[in-house]
């Protein structure tokens, strides 16, 4: 099927050139050739000439932000090295005193190594919450397990809580 219609293609084309003038033939070769390096200019010449002049214009761009994130690496390869003091040890009375800044007062505190319970009642939810965010940030404590129960006063909440002080690396 493909070769009857390969052939009947070269046998047209064979009959269109044959029935054409010397003349013709010439006019319709460098029509040919002209269109096949229009073609050529279009696909290959073109793209390339046009991204090359587009990379040279942003080369010097590139290039400082190169040089920028070379530096950048540099300060953050040098704040690596600079370790962050360590938390202070968390404590009773530092859990305690931390809560009294939020205007929290804590039932009951138990401190064990790198663990503490905390249970709390009557308090408010957005002040156990931002004094959590405090601590967490500035005693580098996780909260491994809370159990918060509402009461029916609006932001009241008893909350037993569960902390942990991460390591210092």
């Amino acid at each position: 099927m493909a070769d009857t219609f390969v052939s009947q293609t070269r046998d047209a084309l064979t009959a269109f050139w044959g029935e054409r003038n010397e003349r013709e033939r010439k006019q319709i070769a460098l029509a040919g050739v002209v269109a096949l390096l229009a073609l050529v200019y279009a696909v290959l010449i073109d793209p390339a000439y046009s991204g090359r002049a587009k990379l040279q214009k942003n080369l010097p761009t590139l290039r400082q932000q190169a040089a920028d994130m070379q530096a950048m690496a540099g300060e953050a390869g040098a704040l690596a090295n600079n370790a962050a003091p360590p938390a202070p040890e968390m404590t009773k009375e530092g859990l305690d005193a931390s809560m009294a800044s939020k205007g929290l007062k804590a039932q009951n505190v138990a401190v064990t190594g790198n663990l503490a319970k905390i249970q709390l009642s009557a308090v408010s939810f957005a002040g156990v919450v931002a004094w959590l965010d405090e601590v967490q940030k500035s005693a580098r404590v996780t909260v491994l397990d809370a159990n918060v129960t509402v009461l029916p006063q609006a932001d009241s909440v008893n909350v037993t809580l569960s902390l942990q002080q991460q390591k210092s690396e």
